[in-house]
């Protein structure tokens, strides 16, 4: 386990320290769940630009076409 030092503005320090009490949980807690969160984020989104790099833009369009088509029933 790492120990990181975080400076952040007195006004967002209250706010996350307001959030972690009505969660019930530590702003340590708090600040791990959120990094964690970010990072699942940014795994996704690598994720799918990776496969959007490899992918078929016709194809893509052509998918696009057939949900803009269930939508529309």
């Amino acid at each position: 386990m790492s120990v990181v030092t975080l400076r952040l503005p007195d006004d967002q320090h209250q706010r996350l320290k307001s959030m972690a009490q009505a969660r019930g949980l530590s702003l340590n807690k708090l600040l791990e769940q959120l990094s964690a969160q970010a990072l699942t984020e940014n795994d996704i989104e690598l994720r799918y630009r990776r496969l959007a790099a490899t992918g078929s833009i016709k194809r893509g369009l052509e998918l696009l076409d057939k949900l803009d088509q269930a939508d529309q029933r």
